[in-house]
């Protein structure tokens, strides 16, 4: 009989890169889905363990629902922020409790405006910016950034900022804070729709691994 590890259909992962994706990495090595090249010094964006049958694509984080969703990937891991911003067509299949944060309305520690009053709110989450004044009858301006979201009410270009928020250390460091917390988030694993209708005992053996493994 061949070992189990060689029964194995091949499952493709978008991995985020960065700190996310390294903690991720570790979660899927220690339940048997490790790749030796990840951990050499590689540029490499595709690292592959066929005995293991996985296959790494590194990817910015914003970038993996788009992955998985289009079917380059089976599987990935991603913010819940991000789900609940782009609404992307996949499974959600598990929280796997890590990169927790939240999603808050931060501004100038000092900061006054009368309750009728437009707010321009600088964010990378204009969706879920929207849906959250508008569940408060706020009307807004959005101001979509991509980058440095703090910087621009220092410098007068909005009220306020819609971000995530970990520690509040950048917050503080600017002279701003937590004004109102919108939702917390962790990272999801979740699978593409077409992938788990062919490779769903794969997909479900790993997402059952990982619960194990969170659960200890």
């Amino acid at each position: 009989m061949q070992p189990l590890a060689l029964c194995r259909q091949t499952l493709n992962i978008a991995l985020p890169k960065g700190r996310l994706g390294d903690k991720v990495y570790s979660l899927l090595a220690n339940i048997g889905y490790d790749c030796p090249e990840f951990s050499q010094n590689s540029r490499k964006l595709i690292l592959e363990n066929e005995q293991n049958g996985v296959r790494y694509f590194l990817v910015k984080p914003s970038d993996v629902a788009i992955y998985v969703e289009r079917g380059a990937a089976d599987v990935g891991v991603v913010g819940k922020d991000v789900l609940i911003e782009f609404e992307p067509d996949v499974y959600e299949l598990l929280d796997l409790q890590i990169g927790k944060c939240r999603v808050a309305v931060a501004g100038p520690e000092v900061y006054e405006k009368s309750a009728g009053a437009s707010l321009r709110i600088a964010t990378k989450y204009p969706n879920i910016a929207r849906k959250y004044y508008a569940s408060r009858h706020r009307g807004i301006e959005v101001i979509k950034l991509n980058g440095s979201i703090e910087l621009a009410p220092l410098v007068g270009l909005s009220d306020l900022i819609v971000d995530i928020v970990e520690t509040g250390g950048t917050l503080r460091d600017n002279n701003l804070r937590v004004l109102h917390e919108i939702m917390d988030i962790s990272a999801r694993l979740i699978a593409n729709k077409s992938s788990y209708k062919f490779k769903g005992a794969e997909i479900d053996r790993m997402a059952d691994k990982l619960k194990g493994a969170l659960e200890k």
